[in-house]
């Protein structure tokens, strides 16, 4: 096995050096004697050399239920995480090709499964974002499950924190501000739709005639995300901005054949020349979930309507609404009431039905 470091003299000092023979890195060995070097020397290589040793001993042993163990790199298991999705949504999966084209996995992208250190990881995450983060534990964790790694490179409570950015729902005077100043009215219509519909932009702009029952006055569509139905009922203002639009096919043609990262960045340009920060085309999904709950809306309602598929993500979506609690006297003076306008009620039929019975 090749040693690690070599020993090296600089000729102004005289003074010997390791020097590691893959980073070229150059450590000062403290000495100018050759004899005290080498010794020196060959501690360092002896330290480095029980370790490799064994890892080559591991993949010779691991080599025999699997010949590829020691070849399979990180990007060969991006590519096997990916082909599993195949059976979800197509969204789904182009967001996962996305992820793992950052910038940030290039440096453990063709590295190998066995050699990878926990501060390779740890030098992508400082790297990259929040969703480096996220997505590199998604890849190691599916590594572990199917056998490729023998035990975690990094345990779990060693993985950095993700921490996300503050995310809100716009206010109804930023709308209005944004729909004043759209003068298209395709993207006029999109937006005040958005408000009161609260879809995520590419489902909203998926939006076609066959998705409005104007018999039943609903609103009903697939997630793109997750497939999961989302119904909602409209009312007199979501049924004039539905008049403005086509009668048959796409509900926004030209807004829909848009990508969504080019709706995303129109958005985005409207709002920085209207000095409006801290929100995208997705906070209108937080808005609708926020307006909900300070309305007293059902939750059941609510999550049904934006089509979320669990009650936590619906209350993660709502949770920087402002609700004013009402003192608990009024709600038992209010129990009370219904209570007897519910016996009175009762009474006025049983004496109704006995003078019929007469």
């Amino acid at each position: 096995m090749k040693q690690k470091y070599r020993l090296y003299r600089r000729g102004a000092s005289g003074r010997y050096y390791a020097q590691d023979r893959i980073t070229k890195r150059q450590e000062s060995l403290g000495t100018c004697e050759k004899t005290e070097a080498t010794r020196l020397l060959n501690a360092k290589n002896e330290s480095e050399y029980q370790p490799a040793f064994n890892a080559h001993m591991a993949r010779t042993y691991l080599a025999a239920g699997d010949p590829t163990v020691g070849k399979r790199t990180r990007k060969q298991v991006m590519e096997a995480l990916i082909r599993s999705k195949a059976g979800q949504a197509p969204v789904t999966r182009a967001r996962y090709e996305q992820a793992f084209r950052q910038a940030a996995l290039d440096c453990v992208r063709n590295l190998p499964l066995l050699e990878t250190r926990p501060e390779h990881i740890l030098a992508a995450i400082q790297e990259g974002t929040v969703s480096t983060n996220s997505y590199l534990r998604r890849l190691h964790s599916f590594a572990l499950q199917l056998g490729w790694i023998p035990w975690p490179v990094l345990a779990v409570k060693r993985w950095p924190k993700m921490i996300y950015k503050e995310k809100r729902g716009l206010t109804w005077e930023e709308h209005q501000r944004l729909v004043r100043s759209e003068k298209d009215p395709e993207r006029k219509a999109f937006l005040e739709l958005l408000w009161h519909v609260g879809a995520s932009q590419i489902d909203c702009a998926s939006l076609i005639s066959e998705n409005v029952d104007w018999r039943k006055k609903t609103i009903s569509y697939r997630r793109r995300k997750n497939g999961r139905p989302a119904v909602l009922r409209f009312g007199d203002e979501v049924a004039a901005i539905l008049r403005k639009l086509p009668d048959g096919g796409s509900l926004f043609p030209k807004w829909s054949g848009l990508t969504s990262a080019e709706r995303a960045s129109r958005f985005h340009d409207r709002c920085k020349s209207l000095k409006i920060s801290g929100i995208s085309l997705h906070s209108y999904r937080y808005a609708r979930a926020e307006r909900a709950k300070e309305a007293g809306y059902p939750e059941r309602y609510a999550q049904e309507a934006l089509g979320h598929s669990s009650a936590a993500v619906h209350r993660a979506y709502a949770r920087q609404a402002h609700v004013e609690l009402p003192p608990l006297e009024e709600y038992e003076r209010q129990r009370r009431s219904d209570g007897e306008a519910l016996l009175e009620a009762s009474t006025a039929i049983q004496r109704s039905t006995a003078l019929a019975t007469r």
